[in-house]
């Protein structure tokens, strides 16, 4: 059994702490760069064009297969109590509040992070973020910035996508492939969904996550070691902290908006 010195325990927290105070204020840092960024409007259009449209695929068909799944499922469930025309709200309602910017944000993780989190790891394995230093180029204003806040951006736009195509989904497979009828399935949605209650709560969601995602993706990047295994490792965690960061504030959001 190993026992382990107070001394380290303290030295393990101290630099823990230490992490966490340098995160906290890069974050403030990028979040202040807010106006000098878009002022640069060239860099932060690339970054949602690497972001956005190279995400977009798996997004559209991945909230179209979760459609079917609905359209399925909530079709079986509702029909035991003689509410299959309900079943656009249903279908709706679960993708607009709760898996359109969750999955959204998962994927992004996944697909978007990485590549956010290898692409700088390797430009501070490469000496490029030193040589920026030495030309008295932030890298942060520079390299960081634009990324996170083309990841902000791009992700409430992808979430949209996720949910429209999962709608989509749900009617294909209750109206054309079950027979359900389609007035009642889009009259059930116009009636039931409220734009600023669960719209704009889902919206709110989605502009969450993209903070938290896009900031863990480069933060990895920034502080990965500058060796192949380092940016492998910072990868790995991108994906593990972010998908975490995301359930966690997903119940923290979702408490607090059916309780205020």
């Amino acid at each position: 059994m190993t026992w382990y010195k107070p001394a380290d325990v303290g030295f393990a927290t101290r630099s823990k702490m230490a992490d966490i105070g340098y995160a906290a204020r890069l974050f403030f840092r990028l979040l202040v760069s807010f106006v000098p960024t878009f002022r640069r409007f060239g860099l932060v259009r690339d970054q949602m064009h690497f972001l956005g449209n190279y995400s977009l695929a798996i997004i559209a068909v991945s909230g179209l297969f979760v459609g079917f799944v609905f359209g399925l499922q909530g079709y079986y469930t509702l029909i035991r109590y003689g509410s299959s025309e309900a079943l656009g709200l249903l279908v709706t309602l679960t993708l607009v509040r709760e898996l359109g910017p969750v999955v959204t944000a998962l994927l992004f993780a996944g697909r978007a992070g990485t590549s956010l989190t290898a692409e700088i790891g390797l430009m501070k394995a490469g000496e490029q973020i030193s040589v920026m230093e030495m030309m008295a180029v932030d890298p942060i204003q520079r390299v960081l910035a634009p990324r996170f806040w083309g990841g902000v951006v791009v992700m409430p736009l992808l979430a949209a996508v996720f949910s429209a195509t999962g709608v989509i989904g749900g009617w294909v497979v209750g109206v054309l492939m079950i027979g359900v009828d389609a007035g009642s399935f889009w009259s059930q949605i116009q009636g039931g969904v409220d734009v600023w209650q669960d719209v704009g709560n889902g919206i709110l969601k989605s502009i969450v996550f993209g903070l938290t995602v896009t900031f863990i993706a480069v933060y990895q990047g920034f502080e990965a070691q500058a060796t192949p295994e380092g940016v492998a490792s910072a990868t790995t965690r991108t994906v593990v902290v972010a998908s975490l960061a995301v359930l966690g504030l997903d119940f923290i959001l979702t408490a607090m908006m059916f309780t205020i």
